[in-house]
């Protein structure tokens, strides 16, 4: 079977009276969570309960070379659509999962991606209760409570059912793919997610860190005088890592903080209080962990630099 469209799938399961349900490939180049569930298929194995399946970005997954695009070219990015007017073709698509989702009334909604750099796995959701906790521990051991609005599914559905998004780790890295597809397992075959789930870590408040409009980067070893902000080229390899105030974290042009957005929940930005240049060093102002940090340059600019959570 091919897929040329965004597809749901449904798995009959055990117990055909409960009802979990699994989004995966919202992005088009984050595939460890249609991996596992194309494994999961493979195997014929039947779920504990019913499992509906939604398959998001392939058209995006399959403009050449695959896998490698996060939406259509002309397009926008799905995973920004889960919330009204639902304008153009991946508002449609959004409202039309929401709805079939309210038609099922899944008792919890795993939504499988890939982070854009290399880093730990992580859980990531909106509200802080034990439920969260428990799915998150079904995959992985640390769980970002957000209080950002983007307008990502999560959001949507915050309200209705337990809803977890699960960062399976990079795209590039192959045991992504099979820790998506042993949580996927563990979450398909569970009579009670409370019996599998690991103990997590809980971390708070993450403050989004973007380029502010027409601003330009690098990614390289050194400052890059052409640009407005240069970033290391391995500057993921501290995802999640504590960061100190005496590290470089990158380099700045004329304009210094001016380029940067460190966005709250209240949309301010904030990032005077997160950063510091010293001689044109761009450092923070206070120990913190980085997450989500990418070296695609195409991201970078267009979605998001990394994510912030200061060291309490």
């Amino acid at each position: 079977m091919k897929l040329a469209e965004p597809t749901f799938l449904w798995l009959p399961g055990l117990d055909a009276t409960r009802t979990r349900a699994v989004s995966t490939l919202l992005h088009g180049n984050e595939p460890s969570g249609v991996r596992a569930l194309h494994r999961w298929i493979r195997e014929g194995r039947q779920p504990q309960v019913n499992l509906l399946c939604f398959i998001g970005s392939i058209g995006a997954a399959l403009t050449r070379p695959f896998f490698s695009h996060r939406y259509a070219p002309e397009g926008t990015d799905l995973n920004r659509c889960f919330r009204s007017p639902f304008e153009g073709p991946e508002g449609a698509i959004a409202q039309a999962m929401l709805q079939e989702l309210h038609h099922a009334q899944p008792e919890a909604l795993i939504d499988l991606h890939n982070t854009s750099g290399r880093s730990p796995a992580y859980g990531v959701t909106t509200l802080n209760r034990e439920t969260h906790e428990t799915l998150t521990g079904v995959f992985c051991d640390h769980l970002i409570i957000t209080d950002l609005r983007l307008g990502s599914l999560m959001e949507a559905t915050e309200y209705d059912w337990p809803t977890v998004t699960i960062e399976a780790g990079w795209a590039q890295d192959p045991q992504a793919d099979e820790l998506a597809f042993r949580g996927f397992t563990r979450y398909a075959l569970a009579k009670n997610f409370s019996d599998i789930s690991s103990p997590v870590t809980v971390l708070h408040h993450p403050i989004r860190v973007e380029l502010q409009k027409g601003a330009t980067m690098a990614f390289n070893g050194g400052p890059v005088s052409e640009v407005d902000l240069t970033l290391p080229s391995d500057v993921d390899r501290l995802n999640f890592g504590l960061w100190s105030p005496q590290e470089t974290l990158g380099w700045v042009g004329a304009r210094g903080l001016d380029v940067l957005w460190a966005k709250n929940a209240m949309g301010q930005n904030v990032s005077s209080a997160i950063f510091s240049v010293h001689n044109g060093e761009l450092r923070l102002a206070h120990p913190s962990r980085l997450m989500m940090v990418t070296t695609n340059q195409e991201i970078a600019q267009s979605d998001c630099l990394f994510y912030i959570l200061p060291d309490s």
